[in-house]
């Protein structure tokens, strides 16, 4: 094959490392939890945000231009990452970054479910997936749920949906549909590298199957904490290989059993310190950050082992969605009026 064929690894992963040596680091966090959304918005201008800054600086102001500087760098940042890529590396990626489509499409979902201010559920959208900013606006303007599903006929997730919808119009829980996104997602993304022999592919489905994994366990936690009688199998995630439904179902019913099944399992070294989080403060937010650390510390050392493969494109993914995440929960927990140590608690840090 020629190298365009496989992929030019050498150069687009030379690229992401030199892009992530800009990412911000967890000392310029803590400054900006003590910065007001001024402060932050001039704090990104100097830095890798300064276009999207100036682009939307005189139309917005505090908290709105931090967001749309956010998810309009991410979305630039990720379709660098596709222009520079060729062959089977530029498959790899756009099916990955797939993830967003996930992400917008569940975020209008949820808009509508809830009635929300169109402007509320454009501001949440990123960008960064193949749906087009025309399309994602169409289904922002659906009145209801069945017109949202039918505009996403012939989509990846349009059949799915088709059946979730019936299930839905019986219970009127977006459970039902949430779901089917998820699994449509995971489902394109690991039937296309199942059958591929490459020791670096092979190691990159463990990533995403320990992705599957996590959300799987924390589908169960959320389950369990809010005291549903909804059964996990309805929320149930395959492809993952540590937690099977019916192991996840029988743990439920007592914090104990779930933590002795995590840490039963093979990822329980790695999520020791996500374990005593969760027995010392009960708290599925500090559990969940320290999940997202772990996967990306485990693709980080997958990119070490493999660095002209998919796994370093991941990692830097990984870590500027993590970037994303922080701002904005710092922006968000300013505008809520929370205190420096309250933010602090919502972020994903060393």
């Amino acid at each position: 094959m020629s190298s365009s064929e496989t992929g030019n690894y050498e150069y687009v992963s030379a690229r992401v490392r030199s892009r992530r040596a800009y990412l911000y680091g967890d000392e310029e966090y803590r400054k900006f939890v003590r910065m007001g959304p001024g402060e932050i918005s001039r704090y990104m201008e100097e830095t890798t945000y300064a276009r999207e800054v100036n682009e939307f600086g005189a139309r917005y102001k505090g908290v709105d231009l931090i967001e749309y500087a956010l998810n309009h760098n991410l979305a630039s940042q990720f379709e660098d990452l596709l222009r520079w890529s060729e062959g089977e590396l530029y498959e790899h990626i756009s099916r990955y970054l797939k993830k967003f489509d996930s992400w917008n499409v569940k975020t209008i979902l949820r808009g509508i479910y809830a009635k929300e201010d169109v402007e509320r559920i454009r501001d949440d959208l990123i960008p960064a997936g193949e749906f087009k900013s025309d399309f994602l606006e169409q289904l922002i303007g659906t009145n209801d749920i069945e017109e949202f599903v039918n505009l996403l006929e012939g989509t990846m997730f349009g059949e799915a949906l088709g059946k979730g919808l019936r299930e839905y119009e019986d219970t009127g829980l977006l459970v039902s549909l949430e779901n089917a996104i998820d699994r449509c997602y995971y489902q394109q993304l690991l039937k296309k590298i199942e059958v591929v022999e490459d020791p670096s592919v092979v190691l990159y489905t463990d990533f995403l199957r320990a992705e599957i994994d996590f959300k799987n366990v924390m589908n169960a936690l959320r389950i369990a904490h809010s005291g549903s009688e909804i059964p996990i199998a309805e929320y149930y995630i395959h492809g993952g290989k540590q937690f099977t439904s019916a192991k996840l179902a029988s743990s439920m019913k007592n914090l104990d059993e779930m933590i002795n099944m995590i840490r039963e399992s093979k990822y329980g070294e790695q999520l020791s310190r996500a374990i005593e989080k969760l027995e010392d403060t009960d708290s599925l937010i500090s559990f969940e950050h320290e999940l997202e650390a772990v996967l990306l510390e485990y693709c980080d050392r997958l990119s070490h082992v493999y660095p002209l493969s998919i796994c370093p494109v991941i990692a830097f993914v990984l870590s500027k969605e993590k970037e994303i995440e922080n701002v904005r929960a710092i922006a968000r927990g300013k505008e809520a009026g929370l205190s420096p140590d309250e933010i602090e608690k919502q972020l994903v840090i060393s």
